[in-house]
């Protein structure tokens, strides 16, 4: 038999699954690159609350495995593998929409070069072919220039986008440790709650029982009570007090 608990969880899950299949499905007739990347940001958290779930379902199938028969626990173990499955293709659909969104706005730096092979005609018909030699080598010393100062740019981009990338790594493994130790505190915090209902349950039980007992002491001494009476009444009469 499933707990409640489980149930609850896999409930919060098929919830996310059926958001992110909506998601995914706007997110195809959006146009609008902003727009775009605000569903995907969206979508983006609710994955991460999935996983979120999808970690307190297994702790607690593991807490719960030695109360369930073996075709049960069998049976849960392959549901969330199924949960697993599915939070992983969203994650890749994730990706490709964010790749695509990426090639976008790559394509918006990339302007139209018409022109340019008119104009150079039309400036070579103008030119001697000395001048034109020494336009050439020129226009080899700017584009030597060009690339010297391109590679200077790269390079720098480069060790931005390491030392970056480094920041947001120790970043992201230090809020997953956050993260880990918050599911890790709530988790504990339910536990300890179910536990005080169950103390609660327990005190309630054994005041009952307190109470059954004084009823029954009660009777024990009001009976006794009503057997001294008796015999002492009897005893007046057979001895003529």
């Amino acid at each position: 038999m499933v707990s409640e608990e489980l149930a609850e969880i896999e409930g919060q899950i098929s919830d996310i699954f059926r958001a992110l299949s909506n998601g995914f499905q706007k997110l195809e007739k959006i146009k609008d690159s902003n727009r775009q990347s605000r569903q995907l940001e969206e979508l983006t958290d609710k994955m991460r609350e999935c996983k979120r779930l999808i970690k307190e379902y297994d702790r607690e199938l593991k807490d719960a495995d030695y109360k369930n028969d073996p075709d049960t626990s069998k049976m849960l173990n392959e549901k969330k593998q199924s949960m697993i499955k599915e939070l992983n293709s969203y994650v890749a659909l994730k990706k490709q929409y964010a790749t695509n969104l990426e090639n976008k706005r790559v394509d918006l730096f990339e302007g139209p070069a018409e022109g340019f092979a008119e104009e150079n005609v039309l400036l070579a018909s103008n030119m001697t072919n000395q001048q034109l030699i020494d336009h050439g080598n020129h226009m080899m010393d700017e584009t030597d220039q060009a690339i010297d100062r391109a590679k200077k740019v790269v390079h720098e981009t480069v060790e931005v986008g390491t030392e970056t990338a480094a920041a947001l790594k120790a970043q992201t493994e230090q809020m997953s440790r956050i993260v880990n130790e918050l599911d890790s505190i709530h988790f504990s915090i339910k536990k300890a709650s179910q536990l005080v209902k169950e103390i609660g349950r327990q005190v309630a039980t054994d005041r009952c029982i307190m109470a059954l007992l004084f009823l029954i002491v009660m009777g024990v001494i009001a009976i006794i009570i009503v057997k001294v009476r008796c015999f002492a009444f009897h005893f007046v009469i057979w001895f003529g007090f």
